[in-house]
C-alpha cells in the first residue's frame, strides 16, 4: 500500500508549531557531534519556546545551542561532551549562572530508562548508578534523597538500584532516510533511538532525505522505527549540521569549534544566533550559509558507502513538497 495514504510529513516549522510548547519535556537521540535533530533545535529558538526540559543520553550540539540562547530550564542525560571540540559552553553557562539544572545519569542508565517507558514498567532494576554521587541529586533537590532507590532481588536477595522510567511528552528522532509515512531506517550507531521512540507519547521524525515506499518494501528489516509510532516527519537537509550523519556527510569541525566558542558568552551567543539561526529558517538558507564548497567537502565522507544502497530512492525537492502540499490539504480538510 502506498505510503502516500499515510502521509505525515509537514514543514519543520509547522511541526514545532504543533507539537511543541513552553515547558515540554523533549527527549532527542543522538551522539557526541553525531546524527541528532539540530535542526530542530534551531527552530525551537526561532519560534522563542522557553522552559523546556530536555532529555538525552549523549548532550551533543543541539541541547547546547539550546542552553546558550535560554530556552532549557531542566535537563537528564549521560553525557554532555563535545569531545575532541571541549566541553559544551551553553550547557556549562546554562547551569553556572542558575537558569538550568542538570540531573546525571550513566550512558547505559539512560536507554534502560527509555526501555522502561517504552514496556510501560514501574522501574527499571540495575546494578549501575548506585554506590555513587550519580545515585543522588534529582532535579530540584538538593536534600541528597536518592533519586535511584534501593530495591531487593525477591529471588536472591541482592539489592538494586531502581532506575525511574522516561515517557517523555515529545521525541524528537534524526534519521537519515524515511518515508513519507515515517517508516525510518537508521544508518551508524542507533544509541538508544529504538527504546525511545517507543518510549514516547508522542514522535517527530527529522529525516534528511525522503524515500519512496519502494525503499521500504526493499528493505522491511532495516525499519528501525515503523510508521505506527510516528505523528510527524519533517525534511531537513543537512538536519544535523554542524554535527556528521552516517554515509552522507562529515561532522563540520570548524563550525563546531566556533559554535561552542560564541556560546560561552551571552554577547557570543547573540551574534551566532543573528548569523546562523534567525536567518535560516528553509534548506535553500542553510545551504548558503554553510556553503556550497564547505557542503561539498563534508559530503565527500568515507562511510559514504553506507549510504549507497538507498540513494536511488532518494525523492526530489518538487516530489516532496508535492507530498507536504497534499499532507497539509489532508490535514486541513479532517
Amino acid at each position: 500500500m502506498s505510503s502516500e495514504i499515510f502521509n505525515k510529513l509537514i514543514r519543520l516549522d509547522e511541526a514545532v508549531r504543533r507539537f511543541t510548547h513552553d515547558g515540554q519535556q523533549i527527549a532527542t537521540n543522538g551522539l557526541p557531534v553525531g546524527a541528532e535533530p539540530v535542526a530542530f533545535a534551531r527552530e525551537l529558538i526561532r519560534q522563542n519556546r522557553k522552559n523546556l526540559h530536555v532529555v538525552s543520553t549523549c548532550a551533543s550540539s543541539a541541547l547546547n545551542l539550546l542552553c546558550g540562547a535560554g530556552a532549557v530550564s531542566k535537563m537528564e542525560g549521560g553525557f554532555s561532551g563535545l569531545e575532541v571540540f571541549g566541553f559544551s559552553n551553553g550547557i556549562r553557562r546554562a547551569v553556572e549562572s542558575g537558569n538550568a539544572v542538570w540531573e546525571d545519569y550513566s550512558n547505559l542508565a539512560m536507554p534502560l530508562r527509555f526501555l522502561a517507558g517504552a514496556l510501560n514498567l514501574p522501574f527499571f532494576p540495575a546494578r549501575i548508578c548506585i554506590g555513587s554521587d550519580i545515585e543522588r541529586r534529582a532535579l530540584g533537590d538538593n536534600t541528597g534523597t536518592p533519586k535511584i532507590p534501593r530495591v531487593r532481588d525477591p529471588f536472591s536477595g541482592n539489592e538494586l538500584g531502581a532506575l525511574s522510567p522516561l515517557s517523555p511528552e515529545l521525541a524528537v528522532i534524526y534519521v537519515p532516510f524515511a518515508d513519507a509515512a515515517g517508516n525510518a531506517i537508521i544508518l551508524g550507531s542507533e544509541w538508544c533511538s529504538v527504546e525511545l521512540s517507543r518510549s514516547a507519547k508522542k514522535l517527530i521524525i527529522v529525516a534528511e532525505h525522503i524515500v519512496s515506499a519502494d525503499c521500504i518494501r526493499q528493505y522491511p528489516n532495516l525499519v528501525r522505527i515503523p510508521a505506527e509510532i510516528v505523528d510527524a516527519v519533517t525534511w531537513a537537509p543537512l538536519g544535523a549540521w554542524p554535527n556528521g550523519s552516517a554515509g552522507l556527510y562529515d561532522a563540520d569541525d570548524t563550525h563546531v569549534f566556533e559554535m561552542n566558542a560564541a556560546l560561552k558568552t551571552e554577547a557570543g551567543t547573540q551574534a551566532y544566533l543573528e548569523k546562523y539561526v534567525y536567518p535560516v529558517a528553509n534548506a535553500n538558507a542553510l545551504r548558503e550559509c554553510i556553503g556550497r564548497e564547505r557542503i561539498a567537502r563534508l559530503v565527500c565522507t568515507p562511510s559514504a558507502f553506507l549510504a549507497d544502497p538507498y540513494r536511488k530512492w532518494i525523492l526530489p525537492e518538487n516530489e516532496i513538497e508535492r507530498l507536504i502540499e497534499n499532507s497539509a490539504l489532508t490535514q486541513k480538510n479532517i
